[in-house]
């Protein structure tokens, strides 16, 4: 008996923040996002922000997977 392996597929999201400084992340968007994206089955697996320097973030970026 052969046993096959499960095989996944990515998404990756950005989200971008706000504020005079950068960082700001608007909550109710970002919830949305990935309450939609659970519902097509996707499950989160990271989360980061992106430095533009000085400790300031342009991005969240999340990258979620599901089963293939």
């Amino acid at each position: 008996m052969s046993q096959i392996s499960q095989q996944w597929e990515y998404r990756t999201i950005r989200i971008a923040t706000g504020g005079f400084l950068g960082g700001k992340v608007e909550v109710d968007e970002f919830d949305r996002s990935l309450n939609e994206l659970g519902r097509e089955g996707w499950e989160l697996v990271a989360a980061f922000d992106t430095s533009q320097g000085f400790g300031q973030s342009s991005d969240v970026v999340a990258v979620f997977k599901r089963p293939r």
